[in-house]
């Protein structure tokens, strides 16, 4: 149920600073469970939370999870709990800012207004429509997975196909999504309306052309816009800070979203007899795929940069740095024989240190550039790869697929945490 803000406040004269404690830990209290519906992790919402306690002369005690806080404020004399939960949550990386923004004026601007103003800034943004509805959200989920198709090694038929079906996928995931719709929900039947809308495609095409049986791998592609990429990322990130709650509920929820997803995607490979072959070769030598990588990196960055609500500056800025980072991490692999976990890593953490390092100039939250910019990384295609062949009861073959892709996944938060512990004094520390 909603909570009723303006019940617990309808009677206070008092500045937000001198208002009773109740009324004060709304505040804090409402900060924390905006911040968290957008996708972000335990450390920033407990931080945020923190900030706003400070200013209202509150001490905190804080257990967050995945869709619930429940905070504890003290005022030297008296305490005040409360519990506060979300239905769902998801990402949202244009309210992450305009929180983040409202949390570092609070002491400024709001602590010595009345509460109701900042309850009404926050009514503002938490009532704030999306920036995107679900024909352009479609657009950028296409975009996306075309741009990942070609760095997978697809070539024009696979990215053709990757963009309708990507398009009809987001394009139904967000439909139902606004009918408030589970996750496991909208993730099986997006991934069922990709897949299907690239089949349909690629059999349009095979009756007009002459095209290889190879070009039906590309039906992969056309799923990865539903990879969970903020929560499996900040689930590593709150384990290496001891948010230990939190850290297990996201990475449950991304394991989860990823196994629905690549299961229904077997299923239906099944149904219409794909394999998940090698993909054709490009026939591209090596500076025209370096160019072709480092535009179709910052097309995908770009496109799931926009899935997350961001503004077109904050894409383009994490486009620009996945483009840096991951054709670097494709050029090691290729040139230099690294491991791929090795690559992940070094990629990452150049996401990381460029995000770090234009975060001192920008009001754009780390967070809503690294994320975008290493979810192009994610081993999609290994992990479905693993599925397939577990389905096929090849289980020495999957397990090498999901060993490969679970060492990928792991190098890469652990990429972004090395950054982040170099460029903030913050991060380095416990208290």
């Amino acid at each position: 149920m909603a909570v009723r803000w303006e019940k617990v406040i309808e009677k206070e004269d008092h500045p937000a600073r001198e208002a009773a404690l109740p009324v004060r830990a709304s505040i804090v209290g409402r900060v924390g469970i905006q911040l968290l519906s957008t996708g972000t992790g335990a450390w920033r919402v407990r931080s945020a939370m923190n900030k706003v306690a400070r200013a209202l002369e509150l001490t905190i005690s804080a257990d967050i999870g995945f869709t619930a806080i429940t905070v504890t404020c003290f005022d030297g004399a008296d305490s005040f709990t409360e519990s506060l939960s979300l239905a769902a949550t998801g990402v949202n990386t244009h309210k992450m800012t305009l929180i983040e923004d409202f949390v570092e004026q609070f002491a400024v601007k709001y602590a010595d207004q009345k509460p109701q103003v900042a309850h009404k800034e926050l009514d503002k943004i938490q009532k704030r429509p999306g920036n995107y509805g679900p024909v352009r959200a479609g657009l950028a989920a296409g975009l996306a997975c075309c741009g990942f198709i070609f760095l997978l090694g697809g070539g024009p038929v696979e990215m053709l196909g990757c963009f309708i079906g990507a398009f009809f996928g987001q394009f139904t995931r967000k439909r139902l999504g606004q009918k408030h719709w589970n996750a496991v929900a909208t993730t099986v039947i997006g991934v069922a309306a990709a897949c299907l809308a690239y089949v349909l495609t690629f059999f349009l095409l095979r009756s007009l052309f002459p095209l290889s049986s190879a070009h039906e791998a590309g039906y992969i592609g056309a799923m990865l816009f539903v990879i969970p990429g903020f929560p499996f990322i900040t689930s590593i990130l709150d384990l290496s800070k001891n948010d230990m709650r939190s850290g297990l509920e996201r990475l449950a929820f991304a394991l989860m979203i990823i196994f629905s997803a690549t299961l229904v995607g077997w299923l239906l490979a099944m149904l219409f007899g794909l394999r998940p072959q090698n993909f054709l070769p490009q026939g591209l030598s090596l500076y025209p795929l370096i160019a072709c990588r480092l535009l179709a990196s910052f097309a995908g960055v770009f496109g799931f940069s926009l899935m997350f609500n961001s503004k077109l500056k904050m894409a383009a800025t994490a486009g620009l740095i996945g483009a840096v980072a991951n054709t670097t991490r494709l050029e090691l692999v290729d040139l230099s024989q690294l491991p791929p976990a090795a690559a992940a890593f070094i990629g990452a953490l150049i996401a990381g240190l460029a995000a770090s390092y234009i975060n001192r100039y920008t009001v754009f939250p780390r967070i809503s550039l690294t994320v975008p910019a290493i979810v192009i990384m994610v081993p999609g295609l290994y992990i479905y790869r693993g599925i397939y062949n577990l389905g096929l009861n090849a289980i020495g073959v999957g397990a090498t697929w999901l060993i490969k892709a679970a060492l990928i996944m792991i190098f890469l938060p652990f990429g972004l945490y090395v950054a982040r512990f170099i460029m903030d004094k913050d991060w380095r520390k416990v208290d």
